[in-house]
């Protein structure tokens, strides 16, 4: 088996742990949120981790340069760690405050988004803005009009 193939056992726990941390993403406690990036962030952590070659260290002298890891998926992944480190502390504030404020940490639905999707009128989806009469209207508009032409 060559080195550079990953473990069947790496490829799986990397796919639970992105698999329930989208889960967890999805949910409207900040807690669970907070779960949820942190498990991304160590499935994104071990995915990059198997994208290195085992070695020696990549030291020049200590080790021949054929045995040497590759240095560059260690670097991602430490800078991956403080991204995720980051983002935990953000959330862990926020949670805190919703908690403090609130008494629960629920992400509520927003108020504005909903008055919006009243006043779209029934059978129009959140991403329909009901442009299609407009352009139409417009081309109308901006067609070339010759000497004896009309306007409206």
């Amino acid at each position: 088996m060559s080195p550079n193939i990953p473990n069947l056992v790496y490829v799986v726990v990397i796919g639970v742990l992105f698999a329930t941390g989208v889960t967890l993403l999805l949910e409207r406690s900040l807690t669970r949120v907070l779960m949820g990036v942190i498990l991304l962030g160590n499935g994104a952590n071990l995915l990059l981790l198997t994208g290195g070659r085992a070695g020696g260290p990549p030291i020049v002298g200590t080790t021949a340069q054929e045995d040497m890891s590759d240095p560059l998926p260690q670097a991602m992944v430490l800078t991956a760690i403080v991204i995720t480190l980051g983002m935990t502390a953000f959330l862990l504030a926020l949670a805190y405050r919703s908690w403090h404020l609130n008494g629960h940490d629920e992400v509520q639905d927003d108020v504005e988004d909903r008055r919006i999707m009243e006043l779209a009128g029934p059978g129009r989806g959140p991403g329909h803005l009901g442009l299609g009469r407009r352009r139409r209207r417009r081309r109308r508009r901006r067609q070339p009009r010759g000497p004896g032409a009309r306007r409206r």
